[in-house]
Formats: structure tokens, sequence, C-alpha cells
């Protein structure tokens, strides 16, 4: 007796459904792969083996979060920049005011020129108090709070450490003295941090060290002229106007000179800004090899998916017109 191979109608109709999903989920898979250029199933093409994969996408997400740090780095040193330079500029107007004062008989009052530069030292503060996102570029590692206390605080305290100065060289030495005392300028109106602040890392092998204080001598420097400026016509020194005149020439004169200090001070600036946009650079180009590599290792070769998908359909297509055939059998069709 030969044996019957033949399938049950229940156990074909099982046979076909399964045959049927399969060949959808070939088709949904297939058609996935063309839309993304990458295969869809990781697992089969890796052999199951994910190290390489799992390598370059860690190193991705490394270079991920040095991205956000550069351009964090990038926001705090532009803003230093402008800041330092619109304290030059500030600097340089005062200072061509108190020379012009100093030499001439004709100008502005010494009431007038006290109070532009009372102006100008709380615009030189608001610029050393200056924050970004938050945080306060000239505190060191206190960027929570502003580097300095306001300007009649500091004219205030000042002016109680040049008590008895009578003359202008005696305020100028006074003041020296008071803004070179860490038990002074530093402790008084300083309020920042006396650590620095901590450097940017901005990949695995570099960090930017970005520690300019409002502690630095050359911006001390300019806030010292600058309030003395303000405190010439001050009635507790009782100056003369001959030596109101002597003050604001010396003030004036060794403000100009300071000013090639701020831009050195900005060239350093500018220095650390160069290293962060090459550093960036590379990062980026990094960052695009790795993106090149993973791309190269997932892609999908778009003519064999669309061929494979061409016969995928045509094999569901096929099993259609099978199945409608077998629906459409009975007795009467062998009889």
């Amino acid at each position: 007796m030969t044996g019957n191979n033949t399938l049950g109608d229940l156990a074909q109709s099982y046979m076909l459904r399964n045959r049927n999903t399969a060949l959808k989920q070939d088709i949904t898979r297939l058609t996935q792969e063309l839309a993304s250029g990458q295969v869809a199933d990781v697992r089969q093409v890796l052999s199951g083996n994910f190290s390489y994969l799992t390598d370059l996408e860690r190193k991705m997400d490394i270079l991920s979060g040095y991205e956000i740090s550069t351009t964090e780095a990038t926001h705090f040193t532009t803003a230093m920049q402008a800041a330092l330079g619109q304290m030059g500029d500030i600097s340089k107007d005062l200072s061509g005011s108190l020379i012009t004062a100093g030499t001439s008989g004709i100008g502005v009052s010494a009431a007038d020129l006290s109070n532009e530069a009372e102006n100008a030292l709380e615009a030189l503060i608001g610029r050393l108090n200056t924050n970004i996102s938050g945080r306060h570029m000239f505190s060191g590692a206190a960027t929570d709070r502003p580097a300095l206390a306001d300007a009649q605080t500091l004219l205030t305290e000042l002016k109680t450490a040049m008590a008895g100065a009578v003359t202008p060289a005696d305020m100028i030495t006074a003041a020296q003295i008071w803004f070179d005392d860490p038990a002074g300028f530093d402790a008084v109106i300083y309020q920042g941090s006396n650590i620095g602040l901590s450097p940017f890392d901005l990949s695995q092998a570099e960090v930017v060290n970005l520690d300019l204080r409002a502690t630095d001598d050359d911006l001390k420097d300019t806030v010292m002229l600058t309030a003395l400026a303000a405190l010439g016509n001050d009635p507790a020194f009782a100056l003369t106007p001959p030596a109101q005149s002597e003050l604001f020439l010396d003030l004036g004169q060794r403000m100009l000179a300071a000013q090639d200090s701020l831009t050195s001070l900005q060239a350093n600036v500018g220095f650390v800004e160069a290293r962060i946009d090459a550093i960036a650079t590379r990062n980026a180009a990094e960052t695009t090899s790795l993106s090149f590599a993973k791309a190269a290792l997932l892609e999908v070769d778009p003519f064999e998916a669309a061929t494979k998908l061409e016969d995928v359909q045509f094999q569901l297509q096929s099993l259609y017109s099978v199945t409608v055939r077998m629906s459409q059998l009975s007795l009467v069709n062998f009889l």
C-alpha cells in the first residue's frame, strides 16, 4: 500500500497562512530597507558580532557630548571677548576725556568729568559681571554669582582706603596699595572664587583653560584708574583745579597705556577661541567619518533589495492565486 503524502485541509490552510505571513513580513522588511538604505536585521548582517558596531556608536556618543562642550566653550569665549572689547572702548573714550581735561583749561568741568568716570566705572563693572547662560564669566569657579560689588560700594571702600591723601600722587599710591592688598579690593569688592574656572573638556586628549577673573591685574588697573577719576572731584580730597588737572592727565595717560594690556587679554582669549574652533572641526570630521563607517557596515544594496522585493511580491501573488484556486475546489470538479 502506497503511503499518502498529501496534507489535510486544516494543515494545508495553516501552512498557507504561515507562508502568507512570512511573505508579508519580508515585504515590510525589504520596503523598510529600501526607504532607509540600511538593513533591518542587524544581527544577521553582523553574524551576531556587535562589538565593532557598538564601538562605533560609543565613539559617536562621546563626540556628541564633546559637541555640547565645544558649543558652550564657544559661547563663553565669544561673550568674554565682547566684554573685553567693550571695556577697551569705555576706557579709551574716558582716557581721551581725561587727557583733554588735563591739558586744556577749556573743556568739561571737574564735576562733569568725575560723573563721566563714575558712569564708565558702572559700565566696566557691568561688563565684568556679564553672564552667559546664567554663568558669570569673570568669577572663577563661582559662576553662580557676579564677580564684583556695585560701583558705589567700590568708591566708598576706595575713598576710605585713601583717607589722608592730599595730592594726586598720594591718591594714586594709596589706591594702588589697596587694589594690590589681598585684604583690599580682592577681599572687599571681588565676590567670585579664588579657584579658577574648570577647563573645558573638548576631546579625549584636549582641554581648554579659560581662567580670567576680575582680580586679573590688567583688569583691576583699568577699574582702579576709572574709580580714581570718579573721585577726582570728591570734596574729601579738596584738590585744587590745577591738582585736579594733574590727576586727570596722569590717569588719562595711564589708562591709554593700559589699552595694550586689555588688547593682550583679548589676544589670549582669541587664541583660545581659535583652539576651540580647531578642535570642534576635528571632532566634526571624526563624527562624519564614524557615520560613514556605520553606514557602510549597515548599508543595503538598493538594486539587490529591489530585486528581492519584486521576487517576494511575485511569490505572494502566486500564493494568493493558489489559495483562490483551492478555495474553489469541490467534489463536482472531480466527477
